[in-house]
């Protein structure tokens, strides 16, 4: 077969001087040998045995003795050859039907094993993993924001670090199509997060977070940096003074809103990891939001029976509105239910500007005996009964000024201390020394922490005696009318505040910022009990976590 597959590369010459027997037999075998042999053999030259270029002329008596050699050499293996196809030929005409039949499945079978791939089988996916098959144009980012919601992560951006780390440390920004991507922390279950009770005289050291921030990497770093530091506790917006909900809130006043903290229960199981205090601010009747919705629920101006502005601003609904009472409290059960260990009511009053002899309120026709500070009483009564049996505390922002129970302030605000503290587990005045403009005769409260903290700290110990409830002061943690405002400040605060009787404190900053309290807290830990008492959160276990919600549905 070689020498016939060499023969289909010999000079034309040969083949017109050989005759057509040799001619004949040379097509003949490189036929056959083209349809048995599918590959090419590599092309090697021929001997040139016709010298040259003369054609049919040889040139000596030894060239002539080197043909004949190679056509005998030749002739009889492509003889031999097609002989033996012509047989099998033959032979495979004389063979059954049946036969044939039975040895071309045969061979299809063994063709066919031979060609099919071993199946590759995935390697068994870990406890909660999940696998997802990439589509064209997926992205680790889009990938991260589709699974976020059934993973133990809180956000996408951790998300997206954890799916990088579980596909081999994945550098790229997109999947391929068709990819096999590994999605890690995939509960098996929603969470499902209870509050862990603490005494109401626990000490909490906290920082304020807006919703959108809570819901953040960058306040998931503020909350894990102040752990670092000493904090023990965090305030977050459940809803802000403009009515934002910033959780998930199927209620019919509530209507469609976008949620920054998109679970919880996850949210506040977080917060319990990190030893912290879970605190939900709801600002109450203050609330821009329901009452562009809903302006039947707003207070009504008496002159014109519209809904009522302050100072032109369309924000207030009517406090002794029953629809908006309800709609507060089943949002602070909400919260308290998903784990919050305390529940943070803010703008718990009447609006304290604009024409108050033409704010008109639905408490003045059903109940005209009443006084402003008779419906908040009575609210919180109603709401300290509903929300003691989630087991969470309940906690009261008020005016500072309140401190000096004016008749105006009383009159206005409705916040009646003596009374309100009947109603509560903890009081959080608002002790900011910046907002005591006009007092006490000092041109810049600002840069008078320690006057201003000590006297409302003493004069709200003084009217709560025998109440039991806890006072705990917001402090000032912003830079707004003072020059004096340091780490030192934050220390000046927080000292007088202890030192008067105050158990914790809560440091209020509008944007987050609280560099100046990271840098105290250290120099206060350091002083031991000067500054700090030191509570800390109870390592709550499962069984503990069990027992305490029997108690509290008891």
């Amino acid at each position: 077969m070689l020498l016939a597959a060499k023969s289909r590369h010999l000079p034309s010459q040969v083949e017109s001087c050989k005759g057509k027997e040799f001619a004949h037999a040379r097509r003949f075998a490189i036929s056959v040998v083209g349809r048995l042999n599918p590959f090419v053999l590599p092309r090697r030259e021929w001997p040139d045995v016709t010298g040259g270029e003369e054609g049919c002329q040889l040139h000596s008596g030894k060239q002539i003795l080197m043909e004949k050699t190679l056509r005998r050499l030749t002739f009889p293996p492509i003889t031999i050859l097609c002989l033996g196809l012509g047989f099998s030929v033959f032979h495979a005409g004389l063979r059954p039907p049946v036969a044939a039949a039975q040895a071309t499945p045969s061979l299809a079978r063994i063709s066919e094993t031979a060609i099919t791939p071993t199946p590759t089988i995935p390697a068994p996916l870990l406890p909660g993993t999940t696998m997802y098959v990439a589509k064209r144009g997926d992205t680790v980012a889009t990938v991260a924001h589709h699974f976020v919601a059934q993973t133990s992560y809180l956000t996408s951006t951790e998300l997206i670090q954890a799916i990088r780390k579980a596909n081999g440390d994945f550098p790229g920004t997109y999947f391929k199509n068709g990819q096999s991507v590994v999605v890690p922390g995939i509960l098996a279950a929603p969470i499902v997060e209870k509050s862990i009770p603490v005494s109401r005289d626990f000490e909490v050291r906290a920082v304020y977070l807006t919703g959108l921030m809570a819901g953040s990497d960058h306040g998931l770093r503020i909350i894990r940096r102040w752990r670092e530091l000493g904090g023990n506790a965090v305030v977050f917006d459940v809803k802000d003074s403009d009515g934002t909900i910033n959780v998930p809130f199927d209620y019919p006043l509530a209507g469609a809103h976008h949620v920054p903290i998109r679970d919880l229960p996850k949210f506040t199981q977080f917060l319990h990891s990190q030893g912290m205090h879970a605190i939900a601010r709801v600002a109450i009747f203050r609330d821009e939001r329901l009452v562009v919705a809903h302006p039947e629920l707003a207070v009504k101006s008496r002159r014109t029976g519209e809904p009522w502005r302050e100072n032109g601003k369309l924000v207030w609904t009517d406090p002794s509105q029953p629809k908006v009472q309800e709609y507060d409290i089943a949002l602070a059960k909400k919260a308290a239910e998903a784990g919050a260990d305390e529940i943070q009511f803010d703008y718990v009053r009447f609006p304290a500007e604009g024409d108050q002899k033409d704010a008109s309120f639905y408490f003045q026709t059903k109940h005209p005996e009443w006084h402003r500070s008779d419906v908040i009483t009575d609210f919180l009564e109603h709401a300290y009964g509903e929300l003691h049996l989630t087991g969470a505390l309940l906690s009261l922002d008020v005016f500072g000024i309140m401190a000096w129970q004016r008749p105006v302030d009383l009159a206005h605000t409705g916040q009646d201390i003596v009374g309100m503290a009947k109603y509560c587990d903890v009081l959080s005045p608002m002790i900011y020394p910046s907002h005591f403009f006009g007092m006490d005769g000092i041109a810049h409260p600002g840069d008078a922490p320690e006057h201003f903290i000590g006297e409302s700290m003493d004069r709200f110990i003084k009217i709560t005696n025998g109440s039991g409830v806890v006072i705990r002061p917001w402090l000032q943690a912003f830079a707004w009318r003072t020059k004096t405002y340091s780490p030192k400040y934050i220390e000046a605060q927080v000292l007088t505040a202890k030192e008067k009787g105050g158990i914790g404190f809560l440091f209020w900053n509008a944007n987050n910022d609280y560099s100046k309290p990271y840098t105290a807290m250290p120099e206060m830990r350091a002083a031991k009990e000067k500054y700090l008492r030191g509570d800390e959160l109870p390592v709550v276990t499962r069984a503990d976590a069990k027992s305490a919600e029997a108690v509290a549905t008891k």
